[in-house]
């Protein structure tokens, strides 16, 4: 969970390779997720990217919070642990 990185304010049509792509000049990436809808499929508008150490976190963190993907601006932080319901 230390090295999860929440991504959110993602285009529609943005896919988990564009995500993978763009984290990976960044450092090992190890996992990917679009959050989507349940009923519809479709992209909720944000995702975890999850990778490999704690420099490459920093460092992807850094370079990508407010930069622009498929026309919408990123916000990029920390995953943080959503309490459980």
């Amino acid at each position: 969970m230390a090295n999860k990185i929440y991504v959110g304010n993602l285009n529609y049509d943005t896919q988990e390779s564009d995500l993978r792509a763009l984290f990976s000049a960044h450092g090992a990436v190890q996992s990917v997720s679009i959050i989507t809808d349940r009923d519809t499929g479709r992209s909720k508008g944000f995702g975890f990217v999850e990778m490999a150490d704690g420099a490459a976190t920093n460092a992807a963190i850094t370079a990508l919070n407010g930069k622009e993907l498929d026309g919408r601006t990123l916000r990029v932080n920390m995953a943080m642990d959503r309490p459980r319901r």
